[in-house]
């Protein structure tokens, strides 16, 4: 029997899913927390932290930002001093007033209605990516589908023009590569490849904005530094954080799993037969079984504000819990048969956009929208599509934020692009 892998350590990330939830299977059982450290890049000194592995203490944590906070130290497991902390974080590193403020302006422009343009473009930038793959018959879906689709779907919306999306793919594959040596583009040291990463984003959405305060057009940035309701506004230096957020946590959930819901399939054939037998009516719930068992964010990091105690185990202020989305959403205690892909799951309350409260994901709407368009073209568009290979994931150099698959190789039959617009 192979010795169990500590959750600090990098190996353990650089495992393939089922090994790394078999682990958590285990530590679920054995308590809702689990004490661990991990290596601090900032500092060199191990960080001391208490893994959330159960439902319950996750969907607890997650109601009471008093109690346990995201403004201290950061939603990473390491501190992270306060600039840098807002530069890549903005306001899901706050907490109230602050937060409140920030993501109530971004909520505006985040409704079902005033999104509507963009779910419409979601179905034409598939459309779009599909056709310059689908005469190949073999492709690495990440490069070809998962990684450029959300994250056009985000330029666009933002009016970021397309001659700057490899722009915006390198930067945002450094902040998301969780420290994989390939993703770092031949740079050794993590941190100012991480901040080189987020200066260009920044100079490029402060241009953008520059532009967009004088001549505004019909996009996410316009909105979000014009209004005529005299309502308040992002502040110049607001606005680059929070499209660092959109161009990484936007992007991330849709991209992961994408690419981790086509290997579900290939390992599921019997429930891809399900859903490809009818599309319209196990779509909705087959997004909700993928996002549940691909867990794209893997874990945010809260603060103990007080003295407390939580299902009998005693915290002091400063404490760090780690909430574990994977881990969560498959705990037997609300999930039958947890290990088991099922895409007519119904109830599935799973916590992959983060657990309720004042930091559940903005664009939950969204990244359904993407990812329910994405498998219905492909189910539709090249219906024998299948996985040609094991899923390569990223080598990541701790505890990574985000647990994505960084090749994955699928063939089909060959088929004609349909043309957009």
């Amino acid at each position: 029997m192979t010795q169990r892998l500590e959750l600090g350590d990098p190996l353990f990330w650089r495992r393939s899913l089922d090994e790394r939830m078999a682990d958590f299977a285990v530590l679920r059982e054995e308590g809702p927390f689990t004490r661990a450290e991990s290596d601090n890049p900032l500092t060199g000194v191990p960080d001391e932290w208490f893994a959330v592995t159960r439902y319950a203490e996750v969907v607890e944590v997650s109601r009471h930002p008093q109690d346990y906070c995201s403004g201290q130290g950061s939603i990473s497991i390491a501190d992270m001093p306060t600039d840098a902390m807002e530069f890549f974080g903005s306001f899901i590193t706050m907490d109230d007033p602050r937060h409140a403020r920030q993501r109530g302006i971004v909520a505006r422009s985040f409704t079902p209605r005033a999104l509507q343009g963009v779910l419409d473009s979601v179905e034409t930038i598939c459309t779009e990516v599909i056709d310059g793959m689908c005469e190949k018959g073999e492709v690495d879906l990440v490069e070809a589908i998962s990684q450029p689709f959300p994250l056009l779907v985000i330029c666009d919306m933002m009016g970021i023009p397309r001659s700057e999306f490899g722009t915006v793919l390198d930067a945002t594959n450094v902040i998301l590569g969780a420290g994989d040596p390939e993703m770092l583009g031949g740079k050794d040291d993590i941190i100012s490849a991480l901040f080189e990463a987020g200066i260009t984003l920044t100079t490029l959405m402060g241009e953008l904005a520059e532009q967009r305060r004088k001549d505004p057009q019909d996009d996410l940035t316009s909105a979000l530094v014009h209004n005529d309701l005299g309502e308040d506004m992002l502040a110049p230096e607001e606005i680059a954080p929070f499209f660092i957020l959109l161009a990484v946590a936007g992007n991330d959930t849709t991209r992961t799993a994408t690419s981790i819901g086509m290997h579900l399939l290939g390992q599921h054939p019997d429930q891809r037969r399900v859903w490809q037998d009818d599309l319209d009516a196990v779509t909705p719930t087959a997004v909700e079984e993928i996002v549940r068992m691909a867990s794209p964010v893997t874990f945010m990091r809260r603060t103990v504000t007080h003295p407390l105690t939580l299902s009998g185990q005693d915290f002091d202020e400063g404490d760090k819990l780690v909430l574990f989305y994977g881990a969560a959403n498959r705990d037997p205690r609300v999930f039958d048969e947890p290990e088991r892909f099922d895409v007519l799951r119904d109830p599935n309350p799973h916590v992959g956009f983060g657990g309720p409260g004042p930091h559940f994901c903005l664009g939950a709407h969204l990244a359904r929208r993407e990812l329910s368009v994405v498998f219905r073209q492909l189910l539709t568009r090249l219906p024998d599509i299948e996985v040609a290979g094991e899923p390569t994931y990223l080598e990541a150099a701790g505890v990574p934020l985000v647990g994505g698959i960084k090749r994955l190789p699928v063939r089909f039959t060959p088929t004609a692009p349909v043309g957009v617009g």
